[in-house]
């Protein structure tokens, strides 16, 4: 069969003469993926990676079956009657006299079924190597003399150590260089119009949107108090730092500093200094992320008129299957753009993740600026790979990092704790002075609080928030106070959208000096601009805890100090999921006379970090990575078993359901179920109308009051009966306890 007959993709109702020659599709790829690997010194490993990914397609028995099984999508592999394609080309890279061909071959071989565990009982690397295929070894004389597989210094490096983290985590970026490529030019092919709207940026994008916040900063008119000047001292801190060589950097700065557009602008300017290509901005809560993503596009919004479209990018877990379908691909961002807003949870996983719909976003890190923002949202469990994973980014793929938060966490390397990261830069040169000049708020420790308590307490405060644990303490907390004017509730069980208008209206109270009562969960800690003259907060970690002082005096009006109160619920039971902190967070309270203090900060998490030893990889997930002196199979690197013990959240823990709130919610779950399929567009307008339900809820009420349309998108089914003007949704006449957030 002649070379030019080979074929990489078919179109439906369309002669062969028109489908993507195989040569044509290898060479785009290899193009496209070394490109996207040179960002970190392995241009070679993407043009090998690209030319061999699909090589098994040069099979009679491939061939046959585009001819056959017309208008399918043949990347996928493990569906009845599917060819393998890709273990040829992993098998070709495994004989390789290099053993790096090994390495080569785990992206090869993954890169539609996802990154494989090197030996398992089940599909795994080593048995891809040895599986019998349809001769394809035909389709080599096409290939090009490709350049020599060695590796960038630091790979070599960690071969020498015996590092199989850092080798891991290099296979990964290839295998996302890989993908992505792949995708895109498969897009390009089979979906012109889609590939058409993905358009490059200027070079000089950046700097444009330098000049865009700078602006718009201008425009905020500052009042001139203290506050509004330390704000200003802490943006210019930042704009000096930003002039410093890449790597780790920390910025420690009291909630309501301005952190959030110094932490931005210092970015921008590093990146344009640096070379850098893109900024990752990653929050701890999705709420937190419609707050930011919506000030940064206020920021940019002249830039992006003027560009016809929005160089910021919201990039969440929900409604982003997971699956590999054509649809998924499409829906999935591969954060091609110049500033990105993701939330800690979909940071973190894909750091850990094997299926090519979370990787393939992940080599934009190379040459990027990531903030951390409330960086000390780590989980312990989990601790030693992040950390580990972060200095891998700063260390090898010229990434900076910056830890942004008002409580940095104490996870310096010491010989007390040798999973650090090394030092990071200040910004701040005088942290202790700044903490002391904005020091705007009285902390006190009230004990233990009983609801009617609580209750009575807040009616003797005509502006006052409380925040508390769960939802389902939020609920009970509100209707003790009563459903009045100028009573708010704020929780998870309120769609995004609704949040938002309760926000505008409470801050119209606060503004016009109304009654403003406020009972929220920890969706109003972070990056909600608010302003209470008193705040209660449920005891919870340190960093809560400031974060809830944060709103109270936030601009510094009050003659005096605010009022924040801390106290201890009395629902214990249903706080346990933070129990390690609560009790941390108790010896705190009990042995230093300000909490907030830059010593309390210190103390809190050396005792939530430094002394919880053997919860720093509690899944054992740095064990699944190993190398061994056998040539046959070198690298044991356990892709799928580590991706499978990295959840933050349980996946199975809640699900997203769409709640049709509103004229806009309503309206776009008519359009959802009227189309055909959902699309791009209306998932991300979704977005806002979202609201994660637990299991026990789930069981119960899908396929009743819980409706699922297009293979599995939950859509609630009757929000006049079950969603509430007051605490968003109910389903049952109890609120499931300790339901976070």
């Amino acid at each position: 069969m002649p070379c030019q007959s080979h074929y990489a993709h078919s179109l439906a109702e369309r002669p062969p003469s028109e489908w993507q020659p195989l040569e044509e599709h290898l060479r785009n790829v290899a193009e496209r993926a070394g490109q996207f690997a040179a960002s970190f010194g392995a241009c070679e490993w993407g043009i090998h990676a690209g030319w061999l990914h699909d090589v098994g397609k040069y099979s009679l028995a491939f061939q046959e079956y585009l001819k056959t099984q017309n208008n399918v999508d043949a990347s996928i592999e493990n569906a009845p009657g599917r060819v393998d394609h890709s273990s040829a080309g992993a098998q070709y890279a495994a004989r390789m006299p290099n053993l790096l061909g090994h390495l080569l071959a785990y992206v090869i071989a993954g890169h539609h079924s996802g990154l494989l565990d090197g030996r398992s009982t089940g599909s795994c690397q080593e048995k891809r190597l040895e599986k019998s295929l349809s001769p394809w070894e035909h389709g080599l004389k096409v290939l090009p003399e490709l350049p020599k597989l060695e590796g960038p210094d630091f790979l070599r490096i960690a071969l020498s150590r015996k590092d199989a983290f850092s080798v891991a985590f290099f296979v990964r970026m290839v295998f996302s260089c890989l993908v992505d490529a792949d995708f895109l030019d498969t897009e390009r092919f089979m979906n012109p119009d889609q590939a058409a709207w993905r358009k490059g940026w200027p070079n000089t994008v950046l700097k444009h949107m330098e000049d865009a916040l700078t602006d718009y900063i201008g425009r905020l008119d500052p009042r001139g108090n203290p506050v509004d000047r330390q704000r200003t001292l802490v943006r210019n801190a930042c704009l000096h730092a930003a002039e410093r060589q890449p790597g780790l950097f920390s910025l420690s700065v009291p909630t309501g500093g301005g952190k959030t557009l110094a932490s931005l602008a210092f970015a921008l300017r590093h990146a344009i200094i640096n070379g850098l290509q893109r900024v990752v901005y990653v929050v701890p809560l999705m709420s937190i992320i419609e707050q930011n993503a919506q000030v940064f596009r206020r920021a940019m919004k002249p830039l992006a008129d003027g560009l016809g479209r929005d160089p910021v990018v919201e990039h969440h877990s929900n409604l982003d299957p997971d699956n590999e379908t054509t649809m998924s691909r499409l829906a999935a961002e591969n954060w091609d753009a110049p500033l990105v807003v993701t939330t800690s949870v979909q940071f973190y996983e894909s750091l850990f993740a094997n299926r090519t719909s979370r990787c393939r976003k992940l080599h934009r890190l190379a040459r990027s600026v990531i903030i951390l923002d409330e960086a000390q949202t780590l989980p312990v469990e989990y601790l030693k790979p992040c950390l580990r994973a972060l200095q891998e980014l700063t260390d090898n793929y010229r990434a900076t990092v910056l830890l942004c938060t008002a409580t940095q966490p104490e996870i310096q390397r010491t010989k007390d704790f040798e999973i650090g990261l090394r030092k990071p830069h200040e910004i701040i040169p005088d942290p202790v002075r700044l903490y002391r000049e904005l020091e705007r708020v009285r902390v006190e420790n009230l004990g233990g609080q009983k609801d009617e308590e609580l209750s009575n307490r807040l009616m003797t405060e005509p502006r006052v928030l409380c925040i508390v644990n769960t939802r389902s303490h939020a609920a009970r907390l509100f209707q003790a106070i009563g459903s009045a004017e100028g009573h708010f509730h704020l929780s998870g069980n309120m769609c995004a959208a609704h949040r938002s208008e309760k926000l505008e209206r409470l801050r119209k109270n606060l503004e016009e000096n109304r009654v403003c009562r406020v009972i929220s969960t920890q969706v109003i800690e972070a990056g909600v601009d608010v302003d209470f003259p008193v705040v209660y907060r449920a005891l919870a970690g340190i960093d809560s805890i400031a974060q809830a002082a944060g709103r109270c005096n936030r601009n510094g009006k009050l003659p005096g100090v605010g009022r924040t109160y801390i106290f201890r619920s009395e629902h214990t039971k249903s706080e346990r999921f933070i129990a390690d902190t609560i009790q941390c967070a108790g010896q705190i309270l009990s042995g230093h006379d300000n909490p907030l203090d830059l010593k309390a900060v210190e103390h809190y998490f050396k005792l939530y970090y430094w002394d919880q030893r053997d919860r720093w990889d509690e899944k054992k997930i740095m064990d699944e990575f190993s190398l061994h002196n056998d040539r046959s199979f070198p690298f044991n690197l356990g892709f799928g078993r580590s991706a499978g013990k990295f959840r933050l959240i349980d996946e199975a823990a809640y699900r997203p359901v769409i709640i049709p709130w509103g004229e806009e919610g309503r309206r776009l779950c008519e359009r959802l179920r009227a189309m055909p399929a959902p699309t791009t567009e209306v998932l991300r307008r979704l977005q806002p109308f979202l609201v994660q339900v637990p299991p026990g809820l789930w069981q119960k009420h899908v396929g009743t009051n819980i409706q699922l349309i297009h293979d599995g998108i939950a859509v609630l089914v009757s929000p006049e009966l079950h969603y509430s003007d007051d605490i968003g949704l109910v389903l049952d006449a109890r609120e499931p306890a300790g339901v976070f957030v």
